[in-house]
């Protein structure tokens, strides 16, 4: 039985030439796989952003998942950390095929930490830190040569940029400074670890998916759990978000035992990289929120964290 790929992961074609390619051979890829590595399908795909996942069943019957992602950076060394964890606070690899992007995975539950009251949700990913940061394998990208990429684009954005010049110029002084830190290099970060990249199993209440990993400082993660479910945060107004963002900031940061001055400095680079990268699309790149009002997420964030 083939493989139906979700028309709403289709509807991705809209991103452009590249994607759209890789959509049209998917569903061969899959076809291929599940009789390359003896799998039968046991329910509805899913998916994210940039792949898609498949119930399925192994050979000698135990259920499993099949992830297939879109060839891209970021995804390029996920199987490396997650066989570098070996299932000790992450989802466990049971096969890889790194050249199609395909990852046979332990299943997990649907359930993920968006139903968790989120500062409680915070620590739970808090205390997850100190499982994975392990020390990272040779192969990964470096934070270090990324944010010092990242910090000579955010110099060069012009004065007149819809950003506060004195975040875009603090965000550039400490990415520098930072780049520069041998502390930087040297731990294995998922970097992309929120509320929806946490699900539930059988073996631990909860494991991490999805990794995007890099060789880094623990410090750097924290800053997704403080943009994911804004709108519980704007929900009220006023001050509330200021209050909520820092109750956030420091669950996270007193249960995995991190430098919260540390902290702050990445959360204040990333907010403002997401800033700069959001001005960089391409005129016409459709997203779900407006310019204006992700520019005025990542400005608050960075404002709060900060007092």
């Amino acid at each position: 039985m083939p493989v139906v790929v979700p028309p709403s992961f289709l509807a991705y074609a809209g991103r452009g030439p590249d994607f759209a390619g890789w959509l049209e051979t998917l569903p061969g890829l899959l076809r291929d796989l599940l009789a390359e590595w003896e799998l039968t399908l046991d329910g509805e795909p899913t998916h994210g952003h940039c792949a898609v996942v498949v119930p399925v069943r192994t050979a000698g019957g135990d259920r499993a998942a099949l992830k297939v992602g879109w060839p891209h950076w970021e995804a390029e060394h996920e199987h490396l950390a997650l066989q570098h964890w070996r299932g000790e606070g992450a989802v466990r690899l049971l096969r890889a095929d790194p050249r199609r992007f395909a990852l046979l995975l332990e299943r997990l539950h649907p359930d993920d930490l968006g139903g968790q009251w989120d500062v409680q949700a915070c620590e739970v990913v808090g205390e997850l830190y100190g499982r994975l940061h392990v020390p990272a394998p040779p192969q990964l990208v470096t934070l270090s040569s990324c944010v010092r990429r990242w910090s000579d684009e955010l110099a060069v954005l012009p004065r007149d940029a819809p950003l506060p010049r004195r975040l875009v110029e603090q965000a550039v002084s400490l990415g520098r400074a930072l780049a520069e830190d041998d502390a930087t290099d040297g731990r294995l970060l998922h970097t992309d670890l929120h509320y929806a990249n946490v699900l539930a199993g059988d073996r631990e209440p909860w494991l991490a998916i999805d990794p995007k990993p890099l060789s880094g400082d623990p410090h750097y993660e924290v800053a997704p759990l403080l943009w994911n479910r804004w709108e519980e945060l704007t929900a009220g107004g006023g001050p509330g978000v200021r209050r909520g963002v820092r109750a956030r900031f420091h669950a996270t940061v007193d249960a995995a035992g991190l430098d919260e001055d540390r902290a702050r400095d990445w959360v204040v680079v990333r907010m403002l990289c997401n800033a700069l990268w959001r001005l960089q699309d391409p005129p016409g790149t459709v997203r779900v929120a407006s310019d204006e009002e992700f520019l005025t997420t990542c400005v608050t964030i960075a404002k709060a964290v900060q007092g």
